[in-house]
């Protein structure tokens, strides 16, 4: 794998930081994983949204901004690649579902003044899988403060992903298909789909890719 700085996003239960997790067991490379269980304002916004979502994207916002700065700032020497389970713009995607335009305007300006300071990533992977499947992969892992998650608000989630990446232009993004794999159980779809994001990256702009599973 020859990026410096690799993103592994998806919509909520697509599988992306095991997918971190197990790329970087292998390239021996330093990991970014977001720490969204240790914010104390996460099961009070499932509880009551209204009410908590404006400070639990302000927390969120400052956290994943710290965290990136710090991680990207301090990279081991001798760790040659860096892999983060999410990225700054995330914080606007569930932002602009969850606030009301007014707070979403507000939030807007401090997002675009901290996101230009950033670095950008070699390659943005995007993991999809159909709503349906992503409640079967929220069911299964069993988080009470998830049991509100339906198939309406993961779709608001995909497609403020897509827009995103239809307007800009700071990275190559990579879409992937992944309903017919299973890469924690079958070693053979981690290696194809491994095998897929670890190409060298020669375009720009939006690449989809559907991944068969292996007969």
């Amino acid at each position: 794998m020859n990026l410096d700085f690799l993103v592994v996003e998806g919509n909520i239960g697509a599988g992306k930081t095991t997918f971190a997790k197990m790329l970087g067991e292998e390239f021996d490379a330093r990991l970014i994983l977001e720490r969204f269980a240790e914010n104390p304002f996460l099961p009070k916004f499932y509880a009551d949204p209204e009410k908590y979502s404006f400070p639990l994207e302000l927390s969120f916002l400052a956290e994943r901004y710290g965290q990136l700065t710090r991680e990207l700032a301090n990279r081991e020497l001798f760790q040659q690649h860096t892999i983060a389970d999410y990225y700054f713009m995330k914080s606007l995607i569930f932002a602009q579902n969850t606030l009301a335009t007014d707070e979403y305007n507000l939030y807007r300006n401090f997002f675009d003044i901290i996101y230009e300071r950033l670095p950008k990533p070699d390659l943005f992977v995007y993991l999809h899988l159909p709503e349906e499947r992503l409640l079967e992969n929220i069911r299964h892992r069993g988080r009470d403060y998830e049991s509100t998650i339906d198939a309406v608000y993961l779709k608001k989630i995909r497609e403020g992903y897509f827009t995103f990446f239809a307007q800009q232009n700071d990275f190559p993004v990579l879409i992937v298909d992944t309903s017919a794999l299973d890469f924690v159980a079958h070693p053979q779809h981690y290696t194809m789909l491994r095998d897929l994001v670890s190409q060298p990256v020669d375009w720009k702009g939006i690449r989809r890719e559907i991944l068969p599973a292996e007969p």
